[in-house]
Parts: structure tokens; C-alpha cells; sequence
């Protein structure tokens, strides 16, 4: 059985070990969305599988997908009556443009104070370092007390795009009770926040087409009805005046929230003058009886993404366009899918789009909703853990975006995801100069150590 203290020992007497491993592995420079750097991404996964193999992990992999690679590894020596927990993460990296706003290379990860300047030190090869870590601890004072398994993907950053296809070839050998993935981040240094939800996507593409060319407007305005105005009107339409979606059936599967769960919302630290200082809007929006962090987290919306029509450059041109467009997305809540939401769409617009024009829709991306129990074993020995090392209870909250790694197991695992871990909201992910708080990262290792023993 392990001894937890003994594993805190050695993960605080090993900081500078750990952060030159982490530093190591942020100059391996793993861009998935660019050719040339295939090679690095290969790279990326040796280390991984590396680390892996160097803290007793068995039957290590690097699996091949249609693009990058799949890094697996497992313990299992807890037995068949312990619980499994996978740990996800991802090894593939943004790229660095614009290059001239950094301060130092990106791919030579270098100490500031307290953080870590680099590409992936926080986003997220940071937490990935943290997870390793944390189970280095555990199996170089002990054993663990639950089985293991890992699966690091190189795709996340693009959409994890051959993810779908290798969870569901590889389903028997990735099952377990539940994923820990620590790609969604705190809140602040003080504010350990453990992540219970995520919103689905469908994101469509709306085409409305008038004449068959572009026409003179003084010679044919008033006469031939406007594509643009046309979409316009369609797309105002999709809203009432206190942000309701108009779609027919938008709201008939969206959850009542609870009484705990309105508590937990009321009690996030995020207030609306704190929104509008970040956003730099003179007011908010949305629908007026659910505070700011509900309709994000446990409100489904719709928004427009982009409009494009008619002549858009310099100076003047007297066109009235043949055609219009509108890239439009909808947040989904648990319940809704992404095929009913274009079924309320498509009916929306055949009721309300003039006979003066024709359009298209066209789905161009979606994904599921999560939802985790917040009283379920895992969050509760999370909530434990982050109670232990920062002597306060944790933040619930749901996340505004999507993960597609969180759907895909829980549709073919049958796994929920906890989603947690250590980047805060000023890391500058996917930007020049993006850091790690390593005070709140060291944290984040011991952290870790006191969940999986708290099983």
C-alpha cells in the first residue's frame, strides 16, 4: 500500500527534477497542424512513452492513427476489485506566429520568478508532466491503489481528428471507470476548481442565394430582394429581445438546473464587472433571469461566427449581391444533440425564410455535451485532494466550450471525464509568451498524489 507521505516527500524533493524533465519535453517543438514538424511530433511521443516506461507503467505503446500517434501505457497491478482511472492528455502543440511578440524561444522553456516561459508549458504538456509526476511519486514510495491506464494523443490541438476512429478500434484495451484529464485549468492560483460540465457544438454554415449574378442596386434595388438583408432579418429573427433562441423546440430537452447547482454557479468567483473589464463590453447579454456564469456554463445559445456578402473592399461599389453567408454555432447543453439542433434550424428556416430567396444549410462540425456527477467517487476525491493542499473546498464549474476527447470516451467507453488541472487564465495559451505558474504546478503534483490515494 502506498504511504502518501512518503510520496509527498519525494515529489517536494524532487521540484528540480521534475521541471527540467517538463523543460525537456517543452523544447520538443510538437506542432500537429504543421507538415514539418512530423518528425518532432514522433519525437514528442518517444518521450512520452519514455516517461512512461521509466515509472514502471507496462505494455507501453506508441499506436499509429491516419495522423499522429497514440501514446498508451497501464498498471494494472491493483487487481481486478480496484478501480481503473485512464488519464488523458495530448503532446501536440500551437504554433508560435507571430514569433517577433515572444520574449524568449518558445521551444527553450526558461524561468522567469515564478513561471515558466514556453509553448505547451501550460497548454499542455505542463499538466501531462504533472500527471507523470504525481504517479512517479506514488510508485517510487509504494504501490498504487488503483489500476492506471494512459492515453496521449498528438491531434487535440486540430480537432483530434483520428481520435473517434482509434477509441472505438481500441475500446476493450482503454476501459475503466473514469478519465482524468487535467486540460481544463483553475480558475486562479487560490482557486482549485474541479470542471463538471462541457457544452456540444454544432456549427453550420447558412448560404442564402437571390439572383444568379451580382446586379446594378440602382438599377435593380427595390425590385430584387437583398440576400444580405434577407439573412440579416433571418438571423435577427433567431433571437427575441431578451436572448431566448426562437429555433422551434431549442429549449424542450434542456435540463432545470438544481438548487446545488445554482448554488455552485452563484458561488464562482466571476462578477459582471470583472466580464466587462475582460471582454471590454459597456454592458452584458443574455437572458436576464440566469447570472452570467449560468448562461455560459448550463445554457445552451446561438451565435453568429461570420457574415459575408457582397462587396467588401475599398472605397464604393453599387452591388446588390447574388448571395449571402453566415458561419452560425450553437453551445449545447446535456440532453440536446447536434442532429436535433439542426432539425430546429432547418424548420425554423423553412417557416420563416421568404419565397424572394433560396439557401443551404450545411453542418460543418459538432460534438456532444458532458455532464459529471459532482457527488461521484472521482470528483469527490479530487474535491478531497485540492481541499488537502489549499485548504479550501474546490470551485464546480461547466465549461462554455468542448473537448471532443471528453465525448468520444463516454460514448464508447462508457467513462466519464473529470476535467481539471493547473494553467490559469492568464497563461497566455495559444499565444506569444505562454507561461506556467510553477507554485501553483508543484501544487497541482502533490495534489494529484493525495487523489489517487484518497480512492
Amino acid at each position: 500500500m502506498p504511504d502518501v507521505n512518503k510520496a509527498i516527500e519525494y515529489a517536494r524533493a524532487n521540484k528540480e527534477k521534475f521541471l527540467t524533465d517538463l523543460q525537456e519535453f517543452s523544447a520538443i517543438p510538437s506542432v500537429s497542424t504543421l507538415d514539418e514538424n512530423k518528425p518532432d511530433m514522433q519525437r514528442a511521443a518517444e518521450w512520452v512513452a519514455n516517461q512512461l516506461r521509466s515509472i514502471k507503467m507496462n505494455n507501453v505503446q506508441i499506436m499509429p492513427t491516419a495522423g499522429h500517434p497514440v501514446v498508451y501505457g497501464e498498471w494494472l497491478g491493483a487487481g481486478k476489485n480496484a478501480p481503473t482511472i485512464m488519464i488523458y492528455g495530448h503532446y501536440d502543440v500551437q504554433p508560435v506566429d507571430p514569433i517577433e511578440l515572444w520574449t524568449s524561444d518558445p521551444f527553450n522553456a526558461v524561468v522567469r520568478g515564478d513561471y515558466l516561459f514556453g509553448r505547451g508549458t501550460s497548454d499542455m504538456k505542463g499538466q501531462v508532466v504533472a500527471s507523470l509526476k504525481a504517479v512517479e511519486s506514488i510508485v517510487s514510495t509504494g504501490e498504487a491503489k488503483v489500476n492506471i491506464k494512459w492515453l496521449i494523443e498528438g491531434e487535440e490541438e486540430i480537432g483530434s481528428m483520428h481520435l473517434d476512429e482509434f477509441i472505438i478500434k481500441n475500446k476493450e484495451l482503454l476501459a475503466c471507470d473514469f478519465c482524468l484529464n487535467p486540460d481544463a485549468g483553475m480558475m486562479g492560483a487560490d482557486k482549485p476548481t474541479i470542471t463538471t460540465g462541457l457544452r456540444g457544438l454544432a456549427y453550420f454554415e447558412l448560404k442564402v442565394f437571390g439572383p444568379s449574378k451580382d446586379l446594378h442596386s440602382g438599377l435593380f434595388g427595390g425590385t430584387v430582394h437583398n440576400p444580405a438583408q434577407a439573412l440579416i432579418e433571418l438571423v435577427a429573427g433567431m433571437h427575441d429581445k431578451n436572448g431566448k433562441i426562437t429555433l422551434p423546440g431549442f429549449y424542450d430537452k434542456v435540463r432545470k438546473l438544481s438548487k446545488k447547482e445554482r448554488e455552485d454557479f452563484k458561488r464562482l468567483p466571476v462578477t459582471d464587472k470583472q466580464l466587462k473589464e475582460i471582454t471590454g463590453v459597456p454592458a452584458l447579454w443574455g437572458e436576464p433571469q440566469f447570472i452570467p456564469a449560468e448562461r455560459v456554463g448550463a445554457r445552451p445559445t446561438l451565435e453568429v461566427n461570420g457574415l459575408l456578402s457582397g462587396f467588401t473592399g475599398q472605397g464604393a461599389k453599387t452591388v446588390l449581391p447574388a448571395y449571402a453567408m453566415a458561419k452560425i454555432s450553437c453551445r449545447l447543453v446535456p440532453d440536446q444533440t447536434p442532429e436535433q439542433t439542426e432539425k430546429q434550424l432547418r424548420a425554423y428556416l423553412k417557416k420563416n425564410a421568404p419565397k424572394t430567396i433560396k439557401w443551404e444549410l450545411t453542418l460543418l462540425n459538432s460534438s456532444g455535451a458532458a455532464l459529471v456527477d459532482s457527488d461521484s467517487a472521482g470528483v469527490q476525491a479530487l474535491a478531497k485532494a485540492f481541499e488537502t493542499v489549499w485548504g479550501k473546498k474546490p470551485y464546480f464549474k461547466r465549461e462554455g466550450g468542448s473537448i471532443g476527447s471528453v465525448v468520444l470516451l463516454q460514448k464508447y467507453v462508457g467513462a466519464d471525464s473529470l476535467l481539471t488541472g493547473f494553467g490559469l487564465p492568464d497563461d497566455n495559451i495559444h499565444s506569444p509568451d505562454e507561461h506556467l505558474h510553477l507554485p501553483t504546478w508543484y501544487k497541482g503534483i502533490e495534489a494529484f498524489v493525495h487523489f489517487f490515494n484518497n480512492f
